[in-house]
Parts: structure tokens; C-alpha cells; sequence
């Protein structure tokens, strides 16, 4: 468990035992009904996200998230639309403004009322599967990373709230899961890691197996993969999205710590060797790109979960969280070798990381049909 009392913030309660799996009918899954979750890197149509109001999440300093937070909006709108959750018209009005003081192009912004309890749209948002020409969303149970953060309550309903909006098919598995949990080759693999996963305080009623049964099946994969722990700061039990990430169907970005005296040192190693042993589906191991850590980010007192790994894979650019250090343009030069087909742009996450997420952690890709 955290040892944080603030940042990010009543689940569906499933009353699932593990001697009623499979709770759902396999007939009725997307990956039987010939849907798939898509790579990152595939066209999109949009991106979501979800207009940060929580100040708890950036306890005395969420004002200064707001230019940073537009710069990111900015950017991904130049390629695909940009769909933003809000309150109401009030918070419209606020985003509009603080999106106008960097340029954005607001004929690429859309805003939906669709009221939350904080802003990381990676984890609350819809889970786009597509097949041919249709579009389906899966909505994942959510309880802000093991009950951690209540209340949760306006989140958890999000997906279904979207689905219904554009009249999509709808899937709602009855167990907690997180996007940011979770990476994509678009070629049936997944990448997770155990930390999370299989933490007692997201889905204690189910295995390892029964759990990627789930991920199989609502993701349209055929392999699951799993790394060990997350990097230390994250609140999330040890999300993915801060430590390895696909490039393309046989290429992974690992972050590796080179120093032995940090915390994080021995972690990395142990995931590093993993992805070393782990075979893809036809057999091929994985090329693996190793990428910096920065420096220890400390505020507060707390050390924060800065990673070059959360970037963001947008249609026009990869967008790269950095930190005012001496491996900043080093990580994106490592990027930027594996992205030949877009920029890779950094964009200053000194004081988003405060909420102990960064650009990953903040959207969610609508892959295009």
C-alpha cells in the first residue's frame, strides 16, 4: 500500500468468488466477437481525457499543471481530436480559456459533461476495442488503485457514460482494471506486471490465470506477459506504463536505473532480465531499447514517479515527459529512434508529476475505425 495520503482519488461491488469464474459467458466476450484493443501507435480518432479539478491530487500547486497540461492538448489536436470531460459548463469555460492562452485549436477540442472525482482518464477512461469498421468500449470496474483514493464513484461510470453517448457496444467485465496496467503490441500480446495485478486490493477473488483469462478475452489478446515491480513513487501498486512500453510489435522501451545505490536499481534489473527470457507469440525475443531514469524527482519530502516511459503516442508526435535533467534529451533522442515515423517532443512534467502521474497517466487513445 501507498504510503501517500493524498493525490488521485462505491466500486460496483462484484460479490464474485473464485468458484463462480467465469462470471461471463465467453460467447459475449470482444475477443469472441472478433474485437481488439490496438496498439498504441495505430491511427486514432481522438484522444480523452479528463479536465483535472482535484486539487488534492496536486496538493498547493495544481494551478501550475494548467500551461503544461494545454501544451500536451496542443500538440496531440494537430493530428486528431481532442474530447475533454467536464463538470459542467463552468469548467468549459475555465478550460477554454487556460487552452487559449497556448494556442490550442479549439475546432479539434470537444467537451463532454461527464462529471469525475479526478483526472486520470489512462485508468477511468473507456477501453476502445475495434474490429473492421465498428467500435465497442469496454468498462473495467475502477477503485482508484485499490481504494486508495475514494471517492471513485464518477469515474468508475465513465466508459458507460461514453458508450451510450455514441450508442457503442458496451462490455462491463466485473473486475478492477486499469489501462495504465497494461501495454499493447496490437499483435495479441499484453505486458503487465505482477505488483499490480495481482495486488489482493484490486481483484483478490481471482489467480494469475483467471486474471489474464479476463485480459484475453476482453482485450482480444493471446499472451500475457509479466514483468515484476514498478518503479518506486508509484501509488499505483506498479503500473506498466512507467516502466516498459511497446514501440512496435517486437520492440520494447525499458527504463534501467544506472545507479546501484538507487531504489529503483534492483527492480529494473530483475524486469530487464525478464523481458530478455519472454518469447512473443511466434517465438521471436523481444528487441529491447533501454532507456534512462532521471534523477531522483523529490517534492515535499516524497520521492515522485518521474519516468521517461510515460509518453503518449499521439497521431502528430510522441509526447515525452521530462524533468529539467541531465538525461532529459538523451531519453528523447532514444525515443525519437523508434518513433521515425513522428516527433518526439518533451514537454516539462516537473510539476504534473506532483500527482504522481504524467501524459500517459492523463489520456486515453480512440483508436480510428
Amino acid at each position: 500500500m501507498s504510503k501517500y495520503t493524498h493525490h488521485k482519488s462505491e466500486h460496483r461491488a462484484s460479490g464474485i468468488k473464485s468458484s463462480d469464474f467465469p462470471t461471463f459467458q465467453l460467447s459475449d466476450t470482444p475477443k469472441k466477437q472478433g474485437f481488439a484493443f490496438p496498439a498504441e501507435w495505430a491511427k486514432h480518432e481522438a484522444t480523452w481525457l479528463s479536465w483535472p479539478h482535484k486539487e488534492a491530487s496536486w496538493p498547493g500547486k495544481i494551478e501550475t499543471i494548467y500551461q503544461p497540461y494545454c501544451e500536451f492538448i496542443k500538440i496531440v489536436a494537430t493530428g486528431e481530436k481532442v474530447r475533454i470531460n467536464v463538470k459542467d459548463e463552468a469548467m468549459k469555460t475555465f478550460a477554454t480559456a487556460e487552452l487559449e492562452k497556448v494556442s490550442a485549436d479549439l475546432s479539434q477540442i470537444e467537451f463532454y459533461f461527464n462529471e469525475t472525482n479526478d483526472a486520470w482518464c489512462r485508468d477511468h477512461g473507456p477501453a476502445f476495442v475495434v474490429k473492421a469498421n465498428e467500435k465497442a468500449v469496454v468498462d473495467w470496474g475502477y477503485n482508484a488503485w485499490g481504494d486508495k483514493y475514494p471517492p471513485y464513484d464518477l469515474d468508475d461510470v465513465v466508459p458507460t457514460k461514453i458508450a451510450q453517448h455514441f450508442n457503442l457496444p458496451l462490455f462491463t467485465p466485473d473486475i478492477v482494471m486499469e489501462g495504465g496496467s497494461v501495454e499493447f503490441n496490437g499483435a495479441g500480446t499484453i505486458l503487465t506486471s505482477e505488483a499490480c495485478l495481482l495486488n489482493e486490493n484490486r481483484n483478490p477473488h481471482l489467480n494469475r490465470e483467471q486474471i489474464e483469462t479476463y485480459l484475453k478475452e476482453f482485450y482480444g489478446a493471446e499472451q500475457i506477459l509479466w514483468v515484476g515491480d514498478g518503479i518506486v513513487g508509484d501509488d499505483t501498486d506498479g503500473h506498466i506504463d512507467d516502466i516498459t512500453r511497446f514501440v512496435n510489435e517486437d520492440t520494447v522501451l525499458t527504463v534501467v536505473e544506472s545507479n546501484p545505490l538507487d531504489e529503483n536499481y534492483l527492480l529494473l534489473k530483475e524486469n530487464l532480465e525478464r523481458l530478455k527470457e519472454m518469447t512473443l507469440l511466434d517465438g521471436r525475443k523481444f528487441k529491447i531499447v533501454e532507456l534512462p531514469m532521471p534523477s531522483p524527482v523529490i517534492y515535499d519530502d516524497t520521492r515522485l514517479p518521474a519516468s521517461y516511459a510515460n509518453f503518449y503516442i499521439a497521431n502528430a508526435a510522441v509526447i515525452v515527459p521530462i524533468f529539467n535533467d541531465v538525461n532529459d534529451q538523451k531519453a528523447l533522442d532514444i525515443i525519437q529512434g523508434c518513433f521515425p515515423d513522428r516527433p518526439v517532443v518533451g514537454i516539462n512534467s516537473v510539476d504534473i508529476i506532483w500527482g504522481l502521474g504524467s501524459f500517459h497517466c492523463l489520456s486515453q487513445q480512440e483508436p480510428a475505425v
